[in-house]
């Protein structure tokens, strides 16, 4: 989403962002890549909705004891409610929260205290999805229509911004507020697009449903690239758990590996987690994620969280006054140091 506002990011974000990766968050000292401690210590993971594809890799590392491996009993939580993860985690009542990019920086700008150690999901899901005959095939074809959001704001300033790229007049798009109902909301008429849905989920609910489809990632319309999911950890316990966090992404490497060798067995593993999932959609889910669980740069690990697109997007909300400081003035909101190879 390119606005009209610069979305270059500022040299101190940046410079802070390049330096990230030296800047040792975790009082690790020595990298240990090999951990087996002899009992296994509860670790509480807040998701960020219900147990779904996005999360395969978590739920196969349990499944295959790589957690208790590595002395952690890790027990992942449902929220009651969506906007709730990152509170819980500042607040001190779970361990780990699973969250989005774009909802920890806003945790950060209203002061709590936290921070992402890896990206669960390394590119935006969000899409702008329209049904096949609302003749929409292009973001500039959204002009004099009438799109369906969530009623989440940055993801509405993903719409101006698209419009804008596409040299669309943002008022000329009628915005409306369907919650988290966007797949009725299309099929009744009551909008001709939406944007909220994401291409690895709502996308494929409409194909396995025999419904064509125009889909477009915010990041191909214009949107800064961000990382879809992401987990976050309170700052302290940054600097205090270095070994425990490690050995968390250590073993949740070995969970995404085991979901690549085999999406069906990890399909089934979310569908005992979560009995109400349709297993058909949950195995085509998987699949499709496994292209965007992988960093773009070449060997870099698992969950790598790529400086210079987390300054562009940090940047770009600023631009949009989402966020009232500047994510580039203080500690920086991520870091790579508890991934596999990575940190002193």
């Amino acid at each position: 989403m390119t606005n009209s506002p610069s979305h270059r990011p500022s040299a101190a974000l940046l410079a802070i962002a390049c330096l990230v990766c030296a800047v040792a968050l975790g009082a690790c000292g020595t990298k240990q890549d090999a951990l087996s401690p002899a009992g296994a210590k509860r670790f509480t993971v807040m998701l960020d909705f219900f147990p779904n594809a996005d999360h395969a890799a978590l739920y196969s590392a349990i499944a295959h004891g790589d957690f208790r491996a590595v002395g952690l009993d890790v027990q992942p939580e449902t929220p009651a409610d969506p906007a709730e993860p990152l509170k819980l985690l500042a607040a001190g009542k779970v361990d780990m929260a699973i969250s989005y990019e774009p909802e920890l920086l806003l945790a950060r700008d209203a002061g709590l205290k936290v921070v992402s150690i890896g990206a669960l999901v390394q590119r935006p899901l969000t899409s702008i999805i329209a049904l096949e005959g609302k003749h929409v095939t292009r973001v500039a074809d959204l002009a004099g229509k009438r799109v369906g959001t969530a009623g989440i704001a940055y993801q509405t300033a993903e719409l101006r911004s698209a419009l804008q790229h596409a040299g669309v007049t943002p008022s000329s798009v009628r915005e409306t507020n369907v919650g988290f109902n966007l797949i009725p909301a299309m099929l009744s008429g009551r909008v001709d697009a939406t944007i909220g849905g994401f291409w690895n989920y709502e996308a494929i609910q409409l194909r396995l449903a025999h419904k064509r489809t125009t889909v477009i990632p915010v990041d191909q319309a214009g949107v800064p690239t961000y990382d879809e999911l992401v987990l976050a950890v309170r700052d302290d316990e940054a600097h205090t758990r270095g070994q425990d966090l490690r050995a968390f992404l250590q073993a949740l490497t070995r969970g995404e590996r085991e979901v690549r060798v085999n999406p069906a067995a990890a399909s089934r593993q979310l569908v005992l987690a979560n009995p109400t999932l349709e297993p058909k959609l949950q195995l085509e889910s998987i699949k499709q994620t496994l292209r965007a669980t992988q960093p773009a740069a070449q060997g870099k690990p698992f969950g790598w969280q790529e400086p210079s697109a987390w300054a562009a997007f940090g940047t770009w909300m600023f631009s949009q006054k989402l966020l009232a400081h500047d994510p580039g003035a203080g500690l920086p909101p991520f870091t790579n140091e508890f991934l596999p190879g990575q940190g002193l």
